[in-house]
């Protein structure tokens, strides 16, 4: 059963949909928890010191943590599968290309699937940087957050990897939300309008929140 649905155009939509809620949902709490930086070194060290020991004692040191990221990886996991294979089979569906070019459709639609590896790689970025320290610039220091994510942003090159990636995120949750509406039966003739809407607000927040980030670190804001 499980395997029928997934080899199923609508099930790999279907997949796609609620891997891309959840992930839509932890982006929401990381921009807030992100947006603590503003508050100083003391609120945002301590922040992320609560990530690791949310749920104790029933839960050990940063185990909550680790579900959130294994929760994360499978979804992501799962959202570009889902994505590669509906590609693929979109492709074999039409080998010759059209007689008649289609309609314009919107720069976010067109370019899904560039911005999808875009997110991909940055996520690697990311992790490797803000994480694991091993693609950080100047020292990584453990446990020191706020002074890590000022040492990745009073970079030229670090700057510009997270407002690329931050940007293509805002158009890819634009459509990708909207899309989510529709797989998932929520969109008709009454709610479209707002569905649209949500689209477009919470693209345009996460994106300016996101970017805030280094913005504040580039303009002194954030020392």
């Amino acid at each position: 059963m499980t395997r029928t649905v997934w080899d199923s155009s609508v099930g790999k939509k279907t997949v796609m949909a609620v891997s891309g809620l959840i992930m839509l949902m932890y982006l929401v709490v990381h921009m807030f928890g992100n947006l603590k930086i503003f508050f100083g070194a003391g609120d945002f060290n301590h922040y992320a010191h609560w990530l690791r020991t949310l749920g104790e004692p029933f839960l050990h040191y940063e185990w909550a943590l680790w579900i959130i990221r294994v929760v994360l990886v499978v979804a992501v996991v799962a959202h570009a599968t889902a994505a590669y294979q509906l590609s693929r089979r979109d492709i074999r569906a039409r080998p010759n290309k059209y007689v008649h070019k289609k309609p314009r459709s919107s720069y976010a639609t067109r370019t899904m699937r560039w911005g999808g590896i875009i997110l991909g790689l940055f996520i690697v970025w990311h992790i490797l940087d803000l994480t694991t320290g091993t693609a950080h610039p100047g020292g990584f220091q453990p446990g020191h957050p706020y002074q890590n994510v000022i040492d990745t942003f009073s970079t030229w090159y670090g700057d510009v990897i997270y407002i690329v990636a931050m940007l293509a995120l805002g158009l890819h949750i634009r459509h990708g939300f909207w899309s989510a509406a529709q797989t998932l039966g929520a969109g008709n003739r009454t709610r479209d309008r707002a569905l649209k809407t949500i689209a477009d607000v919470l693209a345009l927040v996460l994106t300016l929140g996101f970017i805030s980030v280094p913005v504040g670190v580039m303009t002194g804001l954030v020392s």
